[in-house]
């Protein structure tokens, strides 16, 4: 009986604690590992650094959220970003903004796609978003002509690396949209229809919400979000290389926002959580980096984590 109530009362809420604040303890030990092996990491122009290089992680990560909320996944944010950058230098003669906003409606039109399929189609998301992910590379790489462009812009160039009082546009961008996601989901009715749909989607269509509206939205969310990472990135870089950008970051998005707190299986979102998340990724990238560990350590130490991750969000679903 002891041990019956010790495992009662001790291992939820080692779980518990885990679940809500794992990522809050895990960069904070990545923090201290780096201020006490790495030369120079608490410099102020390297903690910009991994802030502005986090910035298109976490605006591909939020959009990532709220799409796994509903139970889904979108596995083309990388290949949209892709169309994104292509996008930029074949409109840039009209100006910066009109170009812009043809990267971001591209965003917008990938997400209706993929929000078509799961909502109307009735495909998996996974096979959706996969089949997308797949085209959409190709279509950028296409647009491309399958180089890299480098692009002259003064505005395009102060969007990706200059900074207002102090703090980089893109992450006052990453701010803005963490911000504006926060307030749709816990003080929108939006929100309450997210996490309906997400919760169990029978019972959200016979209440008589518009699960298929909702569905779309999300997925267009996505995509402008990701459009708008491919934006940022493209104007850090001044090129657009669609071969490139864009390349495996569904793999941190959707790490981030599992161990943020969001779980797989829908009904629940935690936009900090999912900040904290992509923060997380980037740190661990800084550090095999700095390190001089190969890249692939990264890759499997991401695997690694949203592993314990699941395993520990799957453990509290049980008790």
């Amino acid at each position: 009986m002891a041990d019956t109530l010790a495992a009662r009362h001790g291992r939820p809420d080692l779980l518990a604690v885990l679940q809500a604040g794992g990522v809050y303890l895990a960069i904070a030990l990545l923090l201290l590992f780096n201020l006490a092996f790495t030369p120079h990491f608490a410099t102020a122009a390297n903690l910009r650094l991994q802030v502005v290089q986090v910035a298109p992680v976490a605006l591909v990560a939020i959009g990532m959220a709220l799409v796994i909320a509903t139970e889904g996944i979108d596995l083309s944010v990388g290949s949209t970003m892709a169309i994104s950058a292509a996008l930029l230098p074949l409109y840039i003669g009209y100006g910066i903004w009109p170009a812009v906003a043809v990267a971001v409606l591209a965003g917008a039109a990938v997400g209706a796609v993929n929000g078509s399929l799961v909502a109307f189609a009735r495909m998996q998301p996974i096979i959706a978003t996969l089949g997308t992910l797949v085209a959409c590379r190709g279509v950028a790489l296409v647009l491309a002509e399958g180089r890299l462009t480098e692009i002259f812009d003064p505005v395009l160039g102060s969007l990706g690396n200059d900074a207002v009082l102090g703090i980089p546009i893109s992450v006052l961008l990453v701010l803005m949209a963490t911000g504006a996601a926060a307030v749709a989901v816990h003080r929108a009715a939006f929100g309450r229809r997210l996490l309906a749909v997400g919760g169990n989607r029978a019972a959200a269509t016979l209440a008589g919400l518009p699960v298929k509206r909702t569905l779309v939205t999300v997925y267009v969310i996505s995509g402008v979000l990701a459009a708008s990472a491919g934006v940022l990135s493209t104007a850090r870089q001044g090129a657009s290389d669609p071969s490139f950008v864009g390349l495996l970051i569904e793999l941190s998005a959707i790490t981030a926002v599992v161990v943020g707190g969001t779980p797989l299986s829908g009904g629940r979102v935690r936009i900090l959580g999912t900040l904290m998340g992509a923060l997380l990724m980037q740190l661990i990238t800084a550090t095999v980096i700095q390190q001089n560990l190969p890249d692939s350590t990264a890759r499997m130490l991401q695997a690694g984590i949203i592993v314990a991750a699941v395993y520990v969000q799957r453990g509290r679903s049980r008790e």
